[in-house]
């Protein structure tokens, strides 16, 4: 017989009764029921009831251990009585009637329980995650996560992808996030970077031949932490070479559909082939940002021109000065007491903005400032455009376009969310497409790139030459689900003279370029294909799967908000002596001044 095991804890049925077996694992549950001792032992794979009465040897000593001592139990295997079979579980129908037991190793006393899974604080789950990783939840989460890679990786190498590693000690980029930097201890005063992405890694495969390339890419961003972005994480990072925007589309929609398919539980999902292209500026304007929720069916319009001679004068006078004015539908809202739009134009306020108008509509009746003022005729011509109904509510966003959008779309999931409006069981994905190529900088009063300045942007030279900067479109895109940016991706300026020219637009000099992108521009001087890409998110993606707020919920042993491994103790000090080999020396930040 084997040292620890003849079988796993999920793997005794009806048809072992009569066998003598050896079970390994974790005393989950005990249950003492006066002279019979039930225990649930746990392995990775299930439960199975073990039964101890006074006739078994090993009844004292597992009355005598903690939950979570490790145990190896002998015993027979016997069917369960017909009032006790537990329908839920694998092993329901038998218990193994325990004839000794070895143990392994004894638990002292828990940090936080294993079963039942109580909501506990998350500074002691993170410290002791290797105990929080046994709760079920937990552990389907990291079992899930597992499963969706080796189907990405699956899906990937069946449409022809090459998995390819690239490195991890890289040049620091001058663009994007701030970099993680390691001394070098053979090159004093200089520093490798761990890579936010394998952009130009990536890309330099491309020039190199390879033709499709992914990896499931470890990825490191010096940035503030939110419960959807951790500093360290994994993407699938994928190109293409001598592709168009569509054919990345074509590429990428199967596996995440496929993906999202295979593990939805039940859930619907947006087939490939299916996803909606929805321009930039279209989701701006429609839903107020450009990660928009496709489960909330509320629609943003703009009515700016309803108010530019209007009885509501604050109204008229923003519109006066350039401003716009949004409004979100609050459809069915006649029995709704003013306290819900008051409460509204609160929570507006509680975001940062200056207040959130509305008007209320019942049976036909309006009411409301903005409709006193601006008047039953001109509210109803309005309704009428944006067919709305006579019981239909309307909420207010009026400013700069920029805060317009910004508020309105915080208002339209807020208001869907307050309705219950929004569709439960589903993944909606879309297509988010035509970004801009430059933007104006209103702090620097200057011209700069909006989103990635390796886009090749549409029109290409010409457009560069001959269109308002402000007009470009770039081939840009991400992608999107339920409100959460799985990617973004581009087809990627490959055309030297196109780069200078881009870059000379956002005011940097061709010998800014060389300098800074040397590498990158170099290649693309010695033959480099049409090619693009993207990188969604492993751990957006399991997050939604796994249908948890929290992307820490899905990372095995993530950081905390502040950057920590509560657990390991990282970031830790090193020794003087560590610190002279990578020619080093800490400044400490000074300290406040004292007040008095």
């Amino acid at each position: 017989m084997h040292a620890y095991r003849t079988h796993n804890c999920a793997a005794l049925t009806k048809a072992n009764v009569g066998d003598t077996v050896r079970l390994s694992g974790w005393i989950h549950r005990k249950r003492d029921h006066g002279g019979v001792l039930f225990v649930d032992l746990r392995d990775h794979y299930g439960l199975t009831q073990i039964v101890a009465d006074e006739d078994s040897p090993a009844l004292p000593i597992l009355d005598g251990l903690r939950v979570e001592s490790v145990v190896t139990i002998d015993g027979e295997v016997k069917a369960r009585g017909e009032g006790t079979i537990n329908s839920n579980l694998p092993t329901g129908e038998i218990e193994v009637f325990a004839r000794g037991v070895t143990v392994q190793s004894k638990a002292d006393e828990l940090p936080l329980p294993v079963a039942g899974e109580q909501e506990y604080p998350e500074d002691i789950r993170l410290k002791y995650r290797f105990v929080d990783l046994r709760r079920e939840t937990m552990h389907n989460n990291i079992m899930l996560r597992s499963q969706v890679i080796s189907s990405i990786r699956r899906r990937m190498t069946d449409q022809g992808f090459n998995e390819i590693q690239t490195p991890i000690l890289a040049a620091s980029s001058p663009e994007g996030a701030r970099d993680y930097l390691v001394p070098s201890r053979l090159h004093p005063g200089s520093f490798y970077a761990l890579p936010q992405a394998p952009q130009m890694f990536k890309q330099l495969l491309m020039v190199a031949g390879f033709d499709r390339y992914f990896q499931i890419a470890p990825c490191f961003r010096d940035e503030d932490l939110r419960s959807d972005r951790s500093p360290e994480f994994y993407q699938l990072d994928l190109e293409m070479s001598f592709v168009t925007q569509e054919d990345v589309f074509q590429a990428l929609e199967p596996v995440l559909a496929g993906v999202f398919e295979e593990f939805a539980n039940g859930k619907s999902v947006t087939p490939s082939g299916e996803f909606p292209r929805i321009p930039y500026r279209e989701a701006m304007l429609k839903y107020g940002s450009d990660k928009p929720d496709l489960r909330n069916p509320l629609i943003i319009s703009d009515v700016t021109s309803h108010f530019e001679k209007s009885g509501f004068g604050l109204f008229e006078k923003i519109v006066g000065g350039g401003g716009v004015v949004r409004v979100i539908p609050a459809p069915k809202t006649n029995e709704k007491s003013r306290k819900f739009f008051d409460d509204m134009n609160n929570w507006a306020r509680g975001e940062g903005f200056a207040g959130l108008g509305y008007v209320t509509r019942k049976g036909g009746e309006f009411g409301g400032p903005i409709a006193k003022n601006h008047g039953p005729d001109l509210m109803a011509k309005l309704y009428d455009e944006l067919g709305l109904g006579d019981d239909d509510g309307l909420f207010f966003a009026a400013g700069k376009e920029k805060e317009a959008a910004k508020l309105a779309g915080a208002a339209r999931t807020r208001v869907a969310e307050e309705l219950g409006l929004i569709e439960e069981g589903c993944f909606k994905f879309c297509w988010i497409v035509d970004f801009p190529m430059f933007e104006y900088d209103e702090e620097r009063k200057k011209v700069d790139f909006s989103h990635n300045p390796f886009s090749m942007p549409q029109g290409e030279m010409d457009a560069l030459e001959n269109q308002d900067p402000l007009d470009i479109l770039a081939w840009q895109y991400d992608i999107v689900c339920n409100g959460y940016e799985l990617s973004s991706g581009a087809i990627r300026n490959h055309k030297p003279e196109i780069m200078y020219k881009a870059f000379e637009v956002a005011g940097y000099s061709k010998e800014t370029v060389d300098a800074e992108f040397s590498g990158m521009i170099e290649a693309f001087k010695l033959g480099a294909p049409p090619h693009g890409g993207s990188a969604p998110g492993i751990d957006r993606i399991v997050m939604l799967l796994a249908d948890e707020p929290n992307i820490r919920e899905v990372i095995a042993f993530p950081l905390n908000q502040k950057a920590q491994d509560l657990m390991m103790g990282a970031p830790n000090k090193v020794s003087n002596q560590q610190l002279r080999d990578v020619h080093i020396r800490v400044v400490e930040p000074p300290k406040p001044a004292s007040q008095g």
